[in-house]
């Protein structure tokens, strides 16, 4: 299992839909956060693109000497840049990081947005695009040239002259829950990810992208974008899910709802679909919430509950054929120790920061001895809830 965290260029706070609680999202927060993955045993974090969020190659490459070991996945945007150049920055970044990069491509989602780019193709259309550019993408990065004369581009000795560490390339992380956006999966990419939906849905993604691959005479991994609440008991986390929504209203879930009805995004529909845009019934699965997705694009959904619990989900969908699971918690400093403090040791992954043998963990109690080891404590924990 594979576990990354999310580097929150978009913004961040205690609370979702207003500033109380809020905070700035500048250099010194973002090298905190990043160090934070960095330092854990997180494997690495996304970073999100958009209008809405500052630009993740230049806060991922501000990133590169604030950190040594997480890995950064960052978008490229078919249509918004050309894959010669695309490219060039893939490689030039994997040099200089020794090999720390993943991409994430994005096709968009929000025709307004992409109009305000300049992208004025329709849904299926940026597809075709996009299998295009990965064609030309793969190319150079594999083998230094590339040409293609097809219906969007038209590429005549591209050429990229400095590689990347990585071969043949850095992996291609991919989210498409269309007909088409599973088929450019299965014909490029190396791990294909769904937003968090419900088991069974997912493992109807799996299923169709498995096969759509065998066809192309490849394979694909898989991983899933959440959000997670974990707390010490399940009372706490479901109250901390309840707490983040809580300055959110009826006209604020309205308005946001309005923006993301206009999206030709599959899985935006699908994220919309699991609230129906109302705080009823907003588990819609066991321990899996769809409260974010209210006021928030994309990712909406999260795992709620004690460490034991969301680690038995995530295995469930481990069993389903997850490899790689993206998580991020409101805000994302404290939720990424909280994490890898409470949620790691049930998923079997050390933190690197700690080591839990050692005496020098913890404060050291009445100035005098070592704090218990917490097998112990949970232990005696557990026998007073019996």
């Amino acid at each position: 299992m594979n576990v990354f965290w999310f580097i929150p260029t978009h913004g961040d706070s205690r609370y979702l839909g207003v500033t109380t609680g809020g905070r700035e999202v500048n250099l010194p927060y973002l090298k905190q956060v990043a160090q934070a993955v960095d330092s854990l045993g997180y494997d690495g974090a996304l970073l999100p693109t958009g209008q809405s969020c500052e630009d993740a190659w230049v806060v991922a490459s501000s990133l590169i000497t604030a950190t040594s070991q997480m890995k950064f996945l960052v978008a490229v945007r078919p249509g918004l840049t050309t894959p010669s150049q695309a490219a060039r920055m893939a490689a030039t970044f994997d040099r200089l990081s020794n090999g720390r990069l993943l991409i994430n491509v994005v096709t968009g989602g929000d025709p307004v947005e992409l109009a305000g780019d300049g992208l004025h193709l329709s849904h299926h259309e940026r597809y075709e695009l996009t299998d295009e550019f990965l064609a030309v993408w793969r190319e150079l990065l594999a083998k230094g040239e590339a040409n293609l004369k097809g219906d969007y581009l038209h590429i005549n000795e591209g050429k990229l002259l400095f590689p990347p560490v990585q071969k043949p390339y850095p992996p291609l992380y991919f989210g498409g829950s269309s007909q088409i956006g599973q088929e450019i999966a299965a014909k490029h990419v190396d791990v294909y990810l769904t937003w968090g939906e419900p088991p069974a849905k997912v493992a109807e993604k799996i299923n169709q992208v498995r096969k759509l691959a065998e066809k192309e005479g490849r394979t694909v991994r898989f991983g899933i974008r959440l959000h997670v609440i974990v707390r010490e008991t399940a009372e706490e986390a479901w109250h901390a899910a309840e707490d983040l929504i809580k300055y959110v209203d009826d006209d604020l879930i309205a308005k946001s709802q309005k923006v993301f009805s206009r999206y030709d995004s599959e899985g935006q529909k699908r994220m919309t679909d699991l609230h129906a845009g109302t705080k009823d019934n907003l588990e819609i699965s066991p321990n899996l919430w769809a409260g974010v997705g209210l006021v928030r694009g994309g990712a909406g959904t999260a795992l709620v509950g004690d460490p034991e619990t969301v680690a038995k989900r995530m295995k469930e969908y481990e069993d389903l054929g997850i490899e790689t699971f993206v998580l991020s918690g409101y805000p994302h400093l404290e939720e990424s120790y909280r994490v890898a403090e409470l949620l790691f040791p049930h998923l079997g992954i050390n933190q690197k920061s700690i080591n839990f043998n050692s005496n020098q963990v913890g404060e050291m109690v009445a100035n005098d001895f070592h704090p218990k080891k917490q097998h112990l404590i949970n232990s005696k924990i557990k026998q007073r809830r019996k």
